[in-house]
């Protein structure tokens, strides 16, 4: 009987999308045709800000009545647009207003990929910009035309990193740093013991600089179809004038932004206001104002299936995830947090809906807590015996970020992403000699032989090394398990791959440790392939954020026949530790 319920209210259900899908056939068709003749020429669109990949969850009726600050540009908001300007068929072109950017080299590479695939759809796309540095220029080189403003110089200076080591001020206050580390490369806590910079932490800076800046030059060379050569040549010399980046063929043209509409004028409105006697100008429309009069294409909506997006974004921790309200520039403390109890929840409430066709795990972390990583891991791989998952790297999916991914059925990043760092570190404080110097005596009690091992009062011993070392080289091992049944890989080859190397997403395909690169649209694209669906200029397949239903607890579901034959052929889980990391060595800084 209740099987005789479920299929009466899956028919109806389908009766019903498909009575919406001709409704919404029909309602394109009346608003294409009440907008025949209506020619909205350039599009004007303002694009800046830190562009997280995915928009943030509703706000609440309490946090639309206060004045809070709009949520951010999102790259999710981007590629919609852009997709709606790409199909109005009453659209010249799209002006691009960068305004500053402020993001990592991977989502500058998703900004490029979508106006690419603007471009594809054959609309001209004009850049208009007052900021001349790598990210906008980087960005810009995308477009057909590039304009900018008289007095802008060429400030594409190149890439620089910087590195603070705190060990020589840290033992001026009277505390020392112990960090225990598998590999040099694992560099997370150097900062904290060393004077300087290691030999190991110099070479993979340094082979992760070269890889971004020749992905940068190229991207930038290919844009402006010069040699690569010519763009070299100008970050050697700049700051340029603008006469001479024109020279260069750096970009198109100088004039102030209310003077577009004249630089933009085509050849028949040349002529046409040459017979009136006025100045030719082109249609320019704002964003805001175009986006009820755009023309539409109709796609048909799969009636059943979706794929699902769930972000980890952030330092991965134990407990809830946190957005504090604002992102802190300390290493180890600012920014937001991935709580293992919030995305298992997430993953289980994916798991049992029966109409998610496939989920994209949306990853931009550089990993936290090993434990906390491992519980979110397991999910995941849960997840993917029932159905297709993806996992698309944001800037970053490093060390921990790496792990939750490693299960996945395909992983895709762009070629600037950060990843890999498979590797653990432990670090301790001792802050003894500081209390010392303020004249504070510590007396402590204990029972347990090692009851002291996290406790700040003193240096750690031989022996408690020796145990911190034992935890990470178990932690360590069970990482590569993991990686080594996730990506199909010789458990006792990974080593020169792993030990905390970090790799951009291109040298990270060469170690298969990622299976593509694209932007979010590519992994859309992926995501249904994998679920046997079909996304075309006809057809398409819903995309939902999932956030969570409720704050009820999510029982997972009982282990399958299936899973435990599978465990009898696995390794054992990784001891419930809380101090072992998966954490790469650079600080996030990402919004959630």
């Amino acid at each position: 009987m209740a099987s005789f319920w479920h299929d009466l209210k899956q028919e109806l259900r389908d009766i019903w999308r498909g009575a919406d899908n001709q409704w919404h056939h029909l309602s394109v068709a009346w608003r294409n045709l009440s907008r025949q003749g209506h020619n909205l020429g350039y599009v004007v669109m303002s694009i800046g800000g830190t562009l997280p990949e995915r928009s943030g969850p509703p706000r609440s009726f309490l946090q639309r009545q206060l004045p809070l600050p709009p949520d951010p540009l999102s790259m999710q908001m981007v590629n919609s647009r852009f997709q709606r300007l790409g199909d109005a068929t009453n659209v010249q072109g799209v002006v691009i207003l960068l305004d500053g950017l402020a993001t990592s080299l991977a989502t500058l590479q998703n900004l490029r990929r979508s106006i690419e695939r603007l471009r594809e759809s054959g609309k001209e796309v004009v850049v208009f910009t007052p900021y001349l540095n790598n990210a906008s220029y980087f960005v810009a080189t995308a477009a057909n035309r590039i304009v900018v403003p008289p007095g802008v110089e060429f400030e594409v200076f190149g890439l620089r990193t910087e590195a603070s080591f705190y060990k020589d001020s840290l033992d001026k206050i009277g505390v020392s740093f112990d960090n225990i580390q598998i590999s040099p490369y694992k560099s997370a806590f150097d900062m904290f013991d060393k004077s300087d910079m290691s030999p190991e932490l110099h070479e993979q800076l340094s082979w992760l600089m070269d890889e971004r800046f020749a992905m940068m030059v190229d991207s930038m060379a290919e844009g402006r179809n010069v040699p690569t050569a010519v763009i070299q040549s100008a970050i050697d010399q700049a700051p340029l004038p603008p006469e001479r980046a024109i020279e260069l063929g750096l970009f198109d043209a100088v004039a102030y932004e209310d003077e577009l509409a004249y630089l933009l004028a085509d050849k028949t409105q040349k002529k046409e206001s040459e017979q009136e006697g006025k100045r030719p100008k082109a249609t320019l429309t704002p964003w805001h104002t175009a986006v009820g009069q755009l023309t539409r294409r109709y796609r048909r909506v799969h009636p059943r299936k979706y794929i699902g997006v769930i972000s980890l974004e952030g330092m991965i921790t134990m407990g809830e995830s946190v957005q504090p309200p604002i992102d802190l520039p300390i290493p180890l403390i600012g920014g937001a947090t991935a709580g293992e109890a919030t995305l298992t929840q997430l993953l289980r409430e994916a798991e049992q809906d029966e109409e998610l066709a496939a989920l994209i795990l949306h990853v931009d972390s550089g990993g936290g807590s090993a434990l906390a990583s491992d519980l979110i891991w397991r999910q995941v791989d849960r997840l993917r015996q029932k159905r297709p998952v993806l996992v698309y790297m944001g800037n970053a999916a490093a060390s921990g970020g790496y792990y939750v991914a490693a299960s996945a059925n395909h992983i895709m990043a762009q070629t600037a992403t950060i990843t890999g760092s498979i590797g653990v570190v432990m670090g301790r404080a001792s802050t003894a000699g500081l209390y010392e110097k303020l004249g504070i005596k510590q007396v402590a009690l204990q029972r347990g032989a090692h009851a002291h091992l996290y406790s700040d009062s003193g240096p750690l011993s031989q022996e408690d090394r020796q145990l911190f070392l034992e935890m990470i080289t178990r932690s360590y091992t069970q990482f590569k398990q993991v990686v080594a049944k996730g990506r199909g890989l010789p458990f006792e080859e990974l080593d020169p791959i792993c030990h905390g190397r970090v790799w951009t997403g291109r040298q990270a395909k060469a170690h298969e440790l990622v299976d593509s690169h694209g932007d979010f649209v590519d992994a859309i694209a992926q995501a249904a392939k994998l679920a046997g669906l079909t996304i075309n200029e006809h057809e398409t397949v819903p995309v939902y954020n999932l956030y969570g239903s409720s704050n009820n607890y999510q029982l997972p579901n009982p282990y399958e026949p299936a899973e435990n034959l599978l465990k009898l052929f696995t390794a054992e889980r990784v001891q419930q530790l809380q101090g072992p990391l998966y954490l790469w060595p650079v600080v996030l800084r990402d919004k959630w």
